[in-house]
């Protein structure tokens, strides 16, 4: 498969020239982001949670403690709404109204599924460290038994998803364009900073390299 089939739910209605549903392109995104909001429902009350996940091929791993009422509602088969987001710039027009964002989004919708194989709950919990820090899960130390019989972990599949594209210039009305107003765009991206160390690191460990944790920003 290389593009989402839209559904009625991930049609992209408003700006639907935004709309996104190659799978490339909602991968790139995923792989970009890590951190996630889910939206979801427990005893009528709607809630959006953040937080870390990871993808794997055509799903999407998350994970928490078992007593997380996020965690209790996908366990229990509730529908989901799950949002990643990255900001790329502020777009400022010449007029008020036509300000924007560039930005990347990825929306999917469905229900999780538990994990319980025990190699496939190690191999998320894997990809989910090494998706925040590259490389983490070979060099730290590795979840103990009890510590991941407290973890629960579900999955969700990416079979009901869109992602929706704002790129480029300000677009004013045509009159505007006379004001003597500056207009453009204001680049915007994470980087990091220099490591601060562990006041109880030991002796001789060399500092962390920080490129480990751009590597996946453009």
């Amino acid at each position: 498969m290389d593009t989402y089939t839209p559904t009625e739910r991930t049609q992209v209605k408003r700006l639907p020239k935004r709309g996104v549903y190659d799978q490339a392109q909602v991968h790139a995104i995923l792989d970009e982001g890590f951190i996630c909001h889910v939206g979801f429902v427990a005893d009528g009350q709607p809630y959006v949670i953040p937080t870390g996940y990871a993808r794997s091929g055509d799903q999407i791993y998350l994970h928490g403690s078992p007593a997380s009422r996020m965690l209790r509602a996908m366990g229990q088969g509730a529908p989901l709404c799950v949002t990643v987001t990255l900001v790329d710039g502020l777009v400022l027009a010449r007029s008020a109204f036509h300000h924007s964002i560039n930005y990347r989004s990825v929306v999917a919708l469905g229900q999780a599924r538990l994990v319980t194989d025990p190699e496939e709950k190690m191999t998320a919990l894997g990809r989910i460290t090494n998706h925040l820090a590259p490389g983490r899960w070979e060099e730290a130390r590795l979840p103990s038994e009890k510590e991941v019989k407290s973890t629960t972990v579900v999955a969700l599949a990416l079979d009901e998803v869109s992602a929706k594209v704002r790129t480029g210039p300000p677009i004013d009305d045509e009159e505007d364009y006379a004001l003597p107003v500056w207009a453009g765009v204001v680049p915007l991206w994470i980087e990091a900073g220099e490591p601060a160390p562990d006041a109880r690191l030991l002796e001789g460990i060399p500092a962390i390299d920080r490129r480990r944790f751009t590597s996946r920003h453009t």
